[in-house]
C-alpha cells in the first residue's frame, strides 16, 4: 500500500484514485450540461430604457429634471418606480388630470422616502427638499 502526506491529511493510492475518478465524473458530466445548453452563460443585462433626462412638469414649485438614466442604474430595479407609474410619456401630467395622482404624491410617496432611506442607510442619495428638485428657470 502507498501512503503520501499532504499537509496533516494521509492519502492513500486508493483514495487518490477514487480522488480522481471524482474529479473526472465532475468534469464529464460539467461538460455535457454545458454542450447541453442546460448550464448557460449569465445574460447580460438590458441596456437602460427610456430618456437619459426626464422633464416632468412639477408645478408652481418648478419643473424637475429627473435624472432618469443615473435611477435605471443605481436602482438596477424599474419596478421601483414603474410599479405605480406606467412607462409611457407624460404619465405624471396625465395622472393628475384624471385625479389618479394628487399634488406632492410622487415626491412624498416615492422620491423623497426612497432618498431619505438611502440617506439613513449610509449610501449616496437624492435630494431631500423641494428646491433640490424642482428648478424655476
Amino acid at each position: 500500500m502507498h501512503v503520501g502526506w499532504s499537509g496533516d491529511l494521509i492519502v492513500t493510492a486508493s483514495m487518490e484514485k477514487a480522488l480522481l475518478r471524482s474529479a473526472i465524473v465532475v468534469l464529464a458530466a460539467w461538460t455535457m450540461l454545458i454542450g447541453s445548453g442546460l448550464v448557460v452563460e449569465a445574460p447580460a443585462s438590458e441596456p437602460p430604457k427610456g430618456a437619459e433626462r426626464i422633464v416632468i412638469p412639477g408645478g408652481v414649485t418648478g419643473d424637475v429634471a429627473f435624472p432618469h438614466l443615473s435611477h435605471q442604474q443605481n436602482l438596477e430595479n424599474c419596478d421601483i418606480c414603474h410599479s405605480l407609474y406606467p412607462e409611457e410619456a407624460d404619465v405624471i401630467d396625465r395622472f393628475k388630470e384624471q385625479g389618479k395622482l394628487k399634488p406632492k404624491a410622487v415626491m412624498n410617496q416615492q422620491c423623497t422616502a426612497c432618498h431619505r432611506e438611502k440617506k439613513r442607510s449610509g449610501l449616496k442619495a437624492g435630494p431631500t427638499t423641494c428646491k433640490g428638485c424642482h428648478r424655476k428657470d
